[in-house]
């Protein structure tokens, strides 16, 4: 990676923690830029060179963390929630856990909602709109969101496979019934 690469992935990162660091203190709807770049060390010029808004910051870094987590998934058997790539979902948000629970205990958990959705929609590829099989797209997403924000709120007593192996059994114990 280019330093300019670097930089702005640097200063990305200042201003996401600078915001979650705010929010454990107040509102988002309280924070003004000014002082979000004050606590980040950046210039005002840096955030609306990346942003629009503080909410765009939430956005991007749950845009970010799905993107990563594309480069790991294996799609060749055609099926996202293969036991293997639901093990590397419960990893990636583990990986990403005080950011996933700071987002849901600040009340934003349905930019994080809408985000998955909106990802697993694109994996899926076409689906037509008035098809009732996309139901069942959204009941898995927010099944395993539930799942995950429980288990990382838990302390994650049971391993990422533990959890993915219980996951993906019962989902298909559901899907039997």
């Amino acid at each position: 990676m280019d330093k300019r690469k670097e930089e702005n992935q640097r200063v990305k990162r200042s201003i996401t923690n600078a915001l979650f660091a705010l929010m454990a203190e107040k509102s988002l709807s309280e924070i003004h830029i000014s002082e979000l770049v004050s606590k980040a060390g950046v210039a005002r010029a840096s955030f609306y060179r990346n942003y629009s808004t503080k909410e765009d910051v939430l956005v991007t870094l749950i845009r970010d963390i799905l993107d990563e987590f594309r480069e790991e998934i294996d799609l060749e058997k055609g099926d996202i929630y293969t036991f293997e790539n639901v093990v590397r979902i419960f990893r990636q948000l583990k990986k990403y856990r005080d950011y996933i629970l700071d987002l849901q205990h600040s009340g934003f958990s349905s930019i994080l909602l809408e985000e998955v959705n909106s990802f697993h929609e694109d994996i899926a590829g076409n689906m037509p709109y008035d098809s009732i099989e996309k139901f069942e797209l959204y009941m898995y997403v927010g099944a395993l969101m539930n799942t995950a924000v429980t288990w990382l709120s838990d302390g994650e007593r049971f391993s990422a496979e533990e959890i993915a192996r219980y996951f993906v059994d019962a989902s298909a114990r559901m899907r039997e019934e």
